[in-house]
């Protein structure tokens, strides 16, 4: 690479932010086209006469964008035994909510107003962490992974929390990385009370807590060699020696060095919380959430039947191709995701890996077939850094990446259709 390009990759990636939410606007705008013209195109339109908002943006409102409408515009209930809103955590309604009040009840505009200033907040956060910790090429390409990856068109508009949850997911480890922990832990809130998954955030900002304080002790173990020696300490220099996650042995040290300061990160729990002693109240049980996973077609109930897997086993077995379709796509990205967990650990840490791990983890296991994992996959934001890495850097063959960018494109732009049709992609 010369100088000239190096150069030019240097001034993208000190604008990486800017330049991140300026593509994001502009996918917004290709993806909302497609969809409109899927969403109207197709025969019959689904029929929902509260969608009175903007004809690009009611085409983003399917799936569960519905139950997300309902609790914002009725509140929640349940009824044991059946579908209930109770599955849905609360943080994201609750700001739907509120931003629909300002907009005259416009319950589903105000989901999709959300989704779409949640994931520009978002992708700004993003490229911003890629920024400081990979090189220019690479945190450029991680950000376009990001607004590329099939199932990024849950960003672009649709009633779904997953931009919610991933701001609040990013803004509370940027806190954190800045030393402000208790907002870090506010923040956390939001992501506790946001997901199921949300659990990954609270595991996350503890473990990364813990290793920056085993950085911190490391560093100042060498400061007084290095000035002792006068730069020849034994054993390589500083900037010489090998780039890697804190040893294990060292994180563990650290422990008893954890501070209330620190501690403060466990209020993040906060949301999961209040969100189970609502449920205890108000309709008996702190577990709803989980109990009604088992209703009728949802059907994802917990066990060995569930764990592994007999239902998508089933599907392959007995070729039902339309269920493939969506199902293997997100297998395969569940697949992918766990195969960069070593990259996210050896160049992201301890923490950001811990985040990972939760994060694929529950889809993996909580799901009978992997359907609603490629959102998780999404989630999961240091496994879209660790695949810009492997793609970008080393002996990788130069058609790789541009091969890999088509590839992931066309699944963003046949997604798009799909669910701007009716069909439940994720």
């Amino acid at each position: 690479m010369t100088s000239t390009t190096t150069g030019r990759w240097d001034a993208v990636q000190r604008r990486l932010p800017l330049v991140a939410v300026g593509a994001f606007a502009v996918m917004v705008l290709l993806t909302s086209v497609i969809a409109w013209v899927a969403f109207h195109s197709y025969s019959p339109e689904p029929d929902f006469p509260f969608l009175d908002g903007p004809g690009w943006l009611d085409a983003w409102f399917h799936g569960d964008s519905g139950w997300y409408y309902g609790i914002a515009a009725d509140g929640y209930w349940y009824d044991p035994g059946s579908q209930s809103p109770i599955a849905f955590f609360p943080a994201y309604p609750l700001v739907v909510y509120g931003v629909g009040q300002l907009l005259g009840e416009d319950w589903s505009t105000a989901a999709g107003l959300v989704t779409l200033a949640s994931a520009a907040a978002m992708v700004a956060l993003f490229a911003a962490w890629v920024r400081t910790r990979l090189p220019a090429r690479t945190a450029v390409v991680a950000v376009v992974l990001l607004l590329v990856y099939p199932y990024s068109f849950f960003l672009y508009g649709t009633g779904y929390s997953d931009a919610l949850f991933m701001l609040s997911a990013l803004g509370s480890f940027a806190l954190l990385e800045r030393r402000h922990y208790v907002l870090a832990g506010l923040v956390g809130i939001l992501a506790t009370g946001g997901r199921p998954v949300g659990i990954a955030v609270l595991v996350g900002l503890v473990v990364r807590a813990v290793e920056m304080i085993a950085e911190e002790r490391a560093a100042r173990a060498e400061r007084p060699l290095v000035l002792a020696t006068g730069g020849s300490a034994s054993g390589p220099p500083a900037e010489t020696r090998p780039s890697g996650p804190v040893p294990w042995r060292d994180m563990v040290a650290a422990v008893p060095f954890v501070r209330w300061r620190q501690a403060a990160l466990l209020v993040s729990g906060a949301g999961l919380a209040g969100w189970m002693v609502y449920l205890g109240v108000r309709f008996g049980d702190p577990l709803a959430f989980v109990a009604v996973q088992e209703a009728p077609g949802w059907n994802q109930g917990s066990g060995p039947y569930t764990w592994f897997k007999v239902v998508f086993l089933g599907t392959l077995v007995k070729g039902l191709w339309a269920n493939i379709a969506l199902l293997v796509p997100q297998a395969l990205a569940c697949l992918v995701a766990v195969l960069l967990l070593r990259t996210v650990w050896r160049r992201f840490g301890w923490g950001y890996a811990a985040f990972a791990v939760v994060t694929l983890a529950i889809p993996i296991i909580g799901t009978k077939d992997f359907m609603g994992a490629g959102r998780y996959v999404l989630s999961a934001f240091p496994v879209v850094a660790a695949a810009a890495v492997v793609l970008v850097e080393g002996r990788r063959p130069r058609w790789l990446l541009p091969v890999v960018l088509v590839v992931l494109s066309i699944g963003l732009c046949v997604a798009t259709i799909a669910f701007a049709r009716g069909v439940e992609v994720s």
